[in-house]
């Protein structure tokens, strides 16, 4: 096999063990990443996959859980051997993180008693409402505890032989150290958690309780919820029934150290240095969020608004949207077959780069075009269920470069409506950190959400490594708090990971502002044909 060349110090970092992997499992990808003692990647594996709508209901099999980590680790520690010319055998330390949210629920045996119901799934209405009126605070419909509460309502059958709950990276973690815990940010999206304790809020614990029992729930709900730690905290380590998962050939070694598992909002704000008050980020993918640290409670509770926290504990107003990139990405796609049936192919880089640089050319308004990228339902805008939409009036001006500011548009649009009321509870931050792919084409996509916010929307260089990376970065934090204690993650991130790192900051536009404003009040008006298309098809 060919060797790349390498500095020394990689390659010794990595035979002696040294390096930190982190794995997330995204919407669409699974991503692995190894970096070293500066925290630079030095090796990345990816699987794609899909969730299935199964009896209209969003899932991932826990085979293809299984499979896909197999393969994204294979293709990491093939990457390495080949960048590095040596093969992983044993790592430093190891952090899992998974997409939010959504239902994992166990018998005392550990078997699955119903498909893993993840984040987009939007049939908890009733629950949701109900726990919300309950608790004083949003409860959103994608939380376990929805989940749980909607099918103790819907009296399913599975409720009574539950002996745990959790979610995806819960579930990783346990099949790989035995430990059942969760980091408090992810712990955040199973039930509200007390920003004074760090742990689950007991008073609403005991509220849940009695709820449940007139639905014929019997014991706590805090005996079916994982342990919740702070990052930092040591969270096991790999077993060796965890180390063939990973790596069926039994080459690789147990005894890494795990930090706690994490969800990808807590590895977005990890990957983009926006864990302290006052700082927020911006994740584009399958969906869309918004993460901002608070550093003084929200007046009100709001529906739009979820509040969690960060891997440290510390609350967070997070607006998050179930729709983010996909349709564009599937407009890019129908666009990519175009050109190959034209006896042009090109590379799917190449050909949103194409349709972003289209996008700089069209009208600041988007020329009278909206873009609903709707393929789930939407519960900022109060939709149980999408319709993707393209809608223009007979005197709009469809071209190419309008086409593709509409829809990039689009993916912003629901985002702004949940920031709008953080900007009026006086919770802005004076600049957006971004991350996601649709910020790979410099200058688009990151002018067009400092518009869409009007703040000022940062990049750093370490953005496209997304929250493998930022996993990765916990899990090497783990091995620091154990020799320094008292080291905080915000200072850890900022002195340690992020000094010197390079940031492009772009300014909002006022004209890209006033069209995007006015793009978005027609958005808002052509909610009601969204909502017709609902019903009607």
């Amino acid at each position: 096999m060919a060797v790349v060349p390498t500095d020394r110090a990689a390659r010794d970092c990595i035979a002696a063990g040294q390096a930190v992997l982190g794995i997330e499992f995204g919407s669409t990808n699974i991503k692995a990443s190894l970096i070293g003692a500066d925290h630079e990647q030095l090796a990345s594996g990816s699987h794609a996959w899909e969730n299935q709508y199964v009896e209209r209901t969003w899932t991932y099999s826990l085979e293809a859980v299984a499979s896909g980590l197999q393969e994204a680790v294979a293709m990491l520690l093939a990457d390495a051997e080949k960048r590095h010319g040596v093969r992983p055998q044993q790592f430093a330390a190891i952090g899992i993180s998974a997409m939010m949210h959504g239902y994992l629920a166990f018998d005392q045996a550990g078997e699955l008693l119903v498909p893993f119901r993840t984040w987009r799934n939007t049939s908890t209405g009733q629950a949701s409402a109900a726990l919300t009126e309950a608790f004083g605070v949003n409860i959103p419909l994608r939380w376990s505890v929805a989940h749980y509460y909607q099918a103790l309502l819907d009296g399913e059958e599975h409720t009574s032989r539950i002996g745990h709950l959790t979610t995806l990276a819960g579930y990783v973690h346990q099949k790989l150290t035995g430990r059942r815990v969760l980091g408090v940010g992810d712990a955040s999206g199973m039930f509200p958690i007390d920003s004074a304790t760090g742990g689950y809020d007991a008073a609403l614990g005991r509220r849940f309780d009695e709820l449940a029992a007139a639905s014929g729930a019997s014991g706590r709900l805090f005996d079916l919820l994982p342990q919740v730690l702070p990052a930092g905290q040591d969270a096991g380590r790999l077993s060796p029934e965890g180390a063939r998962l990973l790596d069926p050939s039994g080459t690789l070694q147990p005894g890494a150290a795990f930090c706690p598992p994490e969800g990808d909002a807590g590895t977005g704000m990890v990957a983009t240095n926006s864990t302290a008050p006052r700082t927020g980020n911006v994740s584009a993918g399958t969906s869309i969020f918004a993460m901002v640290v608070l550093d003084a409670p929200l007046a009100f509770p709001h529906q739009e608004i979820d509040l969690v926290a960060t891997p440290a504990g510390d609350p967070v107003a997070m607006v998050h949207c179930n729709n983010g990139a996909s349709e564009l990405a599937a407009w890019a796609g129908v666009f990519g077959e175009f050109a190959a049936a034209l006896g042009s192919p090109a590379a799917s880089e190449k050909v949103f780069s194409t349709l972003f640089a289209a996008a700089l050319e069209g009208c600041r308004d988007g020329g009278g075009l909206l873009a609903y990228n709707y393929l789930s339902g939407e519960p900022v805008t109060g939709l149980q269920e999408g319709r993707p939409l393209l809608l223009r009036t007979p005197d709009s001006s469809l071209n190419l470069g309008n086409l593709m500011r509409a829809h990039i548009y689009g993916v912003f649009a629901t985002l702004s409506l949940g920031m709008r009321i953080l900007a009026a509870e006086h919770a802005a931050v004076e600049k957006m950190y971004a991350h996601g792919g649709i910020f790979r084409t410099a200058g688009v996509a990151q002018r067009f959400l400092a518009a869409a916010l009007d703040v000022p929307v940062a990049v750093g260089s370490t953005a496209g490594h997304g929250g493998a990376w930022g996993i990765a970065v916990l899990a090497a934090y783990r091995l620091a708090r154990a020799e320094q204690p008292q080291l905080e993650l915000s200072d850890y991130l900022a002195d340690r990971v992020f000094a010197g790192a390079a940031v492009n900051t772009v300014l909002p536009d006022p004209t890209d502002v006033a069209g995007y404003a006015a793009y978005l009040r027609a958005y808002v008006d052509g909610l009601s044909v969204e909502r017709a298309a609902i019903h009607a098809i």
